[in-house]
């Protein structure tokens, strides 16, 4: 992109970005229920979790299985600094970001030389390994779990759980400005480049391990990002609910309903099954929710391989790159 565009990218998304936010606000306002922010909180959890795994799994095509310990990463790096500092949550969520952005770092130097199932797996047993060191950290609770205080309701919010909320919409609308400035550059197509063939990318110049590695950096400070409200919600964390298998399994199953080579089908992905999950744990009960996403899973599979985006986009020709 040339300054020009890029200066009127950022302008026009981040003012579309404050009329939604404004909108979202007003609208669950209308509700007149605390629960309405609660489900919107999951949403746009899900949302900035599926967007942030689409950046490396995607764009990259590197299949990650540890979306659950970047974002749990966060979550207790908030809850060490609360217990440390005592930092307000915005503060919590740059450092979660941070911490995420290492652990990205750290592991894409260690595992992306790998590719395929030797790749998943490695990033499986970087969350397994992660959660044991968790539990043996007393500090954080260990196995028994730390409690938050939730504060007051912070003005001009009505509620602790709408200010939760709105915090969240702003990291998944922060998250899909990056994704959508990363789609439309020079890292994107060489990202796409890698993706369709990294031996050719790397013979035609493409600096491929340091665009994989700025992948896997971005994508795990979104999901650090996310991740860092999650003790002020539920007021307690344990590492049983920070590394649960459903973050990893909706981070992945998202942007693959909605589809993987735009920032605009992870956000699809998450307002669908975002909002089956939480009308399943309404009027079903929650261990029904994952059935259910698995069950509109495998239905995409095998009906729409390419996602919701892929129903209304042509085909590309075999062999053109089109």
């Amino acid at each position: 992109m040339t300054g020009a565009a890029d200066f009127a990218f950022w302008r026009n998304g981040l003012a579309l970005a404050l009329a939604c936010l404004i909108a979202t606000a007003a609208a669950l306002r209308a509700v007149h229920n605390d629960y309405a922010f609660f489900v919107g909180y999951i949403v746009f959890q899900y949302g900035a979790l599926a967007i942030a795994w689409n950046i490396l799994g995607g764009y990259a095509g590197f299949v990650n299985f540890g979306a659950g310990a970047f974002f749990a990463a966060g979550a207790y790096a908030t809850v060490a600094l609360n217990k440390a500092l005592a930092l307000p949550l915005p503060a919590c969520v740059l450092a979660g970001a941070c911490v995420g952005a290492a652990l990205g770092l750290v592991m894409g130097s260690l595992t992306l030389r790998l590719r395929g199932v030797y790749f998943a797996i490695s990033t499986l047993s970087l969350s397994v390994v992660l959660q044991t060191l968790v539990v043996n950290w007393s500090y954080v609770g260990g196995s028994s779990g730390a409690y938050l205080v939730r504060p007051k309701a912070i003005p001009p919010f009505a509620s602790y759980t709408e200010f939760l909320c709105l915090l969240m919409f702003a990291i998944a609308a922060t998250a899909a400005l990056i994704a959508a400035a990363i789609e439309r550059s020079s890292i994107g197509f060489g990202l796409a480049a890698i993706r369709d063939d990294e031996t050719a990318a790397a013979a035609l110049g493409v600096p491929t391990m340091r665009l994989k590695l700025l992948a896997a950096t971005i994508s795990g400070a979104i999901m650090g990002m996310a991740g860092a409200p999650l003790p002020f919600y539920n007021s307690y964390l344990n590492p049983d609910s920070a590394f649960a298998v459903g973050y990893t399994v909706n981070a992945m199953a998202m942007p693959l309903v909605g589809g993987t080579q735009s920032w605009l089908g992870p956000v699809l992905g998450a307002l669908l099954l975002g909002s089956i999950q939480q009308l399943a744990v309404a009027f079903v009960s929650s261990s029904a929710s994952l059935v259910l996403i698995g069950l509109v899973f495998m239905g995409f599979v095998a009906l729409a391989p390419r996602g919701l985006l892929g129903l209304f986009r042509p085909r590309r020709a075999e062999g053109t790159g089109r």
